[in-house]
């Protein structure tokens, strides 16, 4: 059974900085690729960032490179999201993620569904 637990959102101002954790219980958690997405208002879900199994490999979406950091602690079972320079766009529901597979590239989220969390909601103001 794999539970997920995202937290660290919040309200801030534009050009501000949130960090986002995401604790993981699950067994053999260094063993999973992992990865963020959000949700907008009326939008779809979207893909933000991801890292392979073995943190060879990180990926971004345009909107957020160079803004956004994505890491991983594998003593706490826990993924981050740094968030730096955000802007107004930024808001939505942020959304953990994790391979239902083990040995997952980077890319694992574009063949797999994977299990996700609750969201954390991020408000960016102008």
């Amino acid at each position: 059974q794999v539970q997920i637990v995202e937290s660290g959102g919040g309200l801030v101002q534009a050009g501000g900085s949130l960090t986002l954790s995401c604790v993981i219980s699950r067994r053999a958690f260094n063993n999973y690729a992992m990865g963020w997405f959000r949700q907008a208002p009326g939008k779809e879900r979207e893909f933000v960032a991801s890292m392979s199994w073995n943190e060879d490999t990180t990926r971004y979406s345009d909107s957020v490179k160079g803004r956004f950091t994505i890491s991983v602690d594998n003593a706490k079972n826990t993924l981050y999201l740094q968030m730096n320079s955000l802007k107004p766009e930024d808001t939505a529901v942020y959304y953990c993620n994790t391979d239902t597979r083990p040995y997952g590239s980077s890319t694992y989220y574009e063949s797999r569904f994977g299990y996700w969390g609750q969201g954390t909601q991020v408000t960016v103001s102008p």
